[in-house]
């Protein structure tokens, strides 16, 4: 029984070795809050230089792309080691367009040059907590029947004990929670924004009752960054990791 084990566990592992993998880091130049935010200076390097980088040393991609329309992002990659193929069109270049949209085309360009992936993984060019590491534990959870892997981080303080302020004054939203002990409610997750593991046919196909299952990270590891406050405090947790 155990031999048998291992034989199937062997065998999953060569199928994840065969299986062609790509990583896709989507980098679109317009941006209002942090004005070239995808290459601004972070701790001594371009942001998107550290998404090139966890991709490259994790050794586990066939490709590691940039989709963008800025050619000045797209020099900056090639610089650090990705590869730009074909440069991101009009129509997934707007405000509107979604990740999906940004998803589609590339796989779409790459089967016109017949190269096809088994699996992708969306990376954000502002994640410098993304490790090389984190990268092939999320991979290595893309089993037979595992159709995505969304990293998440807890919240520190329990949803169910939010406060909301009505005509003035406060109380909870959920009443029935305000009496619970915080380690007796349910914990809570929400994603993380750094990347995604998925299969290019579900975005091809735009299938949808997907099996996502999550990739835990630490809350130090994680941070939104919409302003310059956000951006100083990443610094700092980035130096801290560090």
């Amino acid at each position: 029984m155990v031999d048998g084990c291992r034989m199937k566990e062997s065998e999953r592992k060569g199928k994840q070795m065969e299986e062609k993998k790509i990583a896709i880091i989507t980098a679109r130049g317009g941006s209002k809050r942090i004005p070239k935010k995808n290459i601004k200076d972070f701790c001594g390097r371009p942001i998107i230089a550290y998404s090139i980088q966890a991709a490259l040393d994790s050794g586990i991609f066939d490709e590691v792309m940039v989709s963008t329309e800025s050619r000045e992002i797209a020099d900056i990659a090639k610089k650090y080691g990705a590869k730009v193929p074909f440069m991101r069109s009009e129509e997934t270049a707007n405000d509107f367009a979604t990740t999906n949209d940004v998803l589609r085309e590339v796989f779409t360009e790459y089967k016109k040059m017949e190269k096809v992936f088994e699996i992708a993984v969306c990376i954000y060019p502002t994640a410098p907590f993304i490790t090389a590491d984190k990268l092939k534990s999320a991979v290595a959870l893309m089993r037979d029947g595992v159709d995505a892997v969304t990293p998440v981080v807890r919240f520190s303080f329990p949803p169910q004990r939010a406060m909301i302020i009505r005509d003035g004054a406060l109380q909870y939203q959920y009443p029935e929670c305000e009496c619970m002990r915080s380690q007796d409610l349910e914990p809570i997750y929400h994603d993380c924004g750094q990347f995604y593991v998925l299969r290019p046919e579900n975005i091809l196909e735009d299938k949808d009752d997907l099996k996502v299952v999550p990739y835990i990270c630490s809350e130090l590891e994680v941070q939104d960054i919409d302003n310059e406050e956000d951006w100083k405090l990443a610094e700092l947790k980035y130096q801290f990791m560090k």
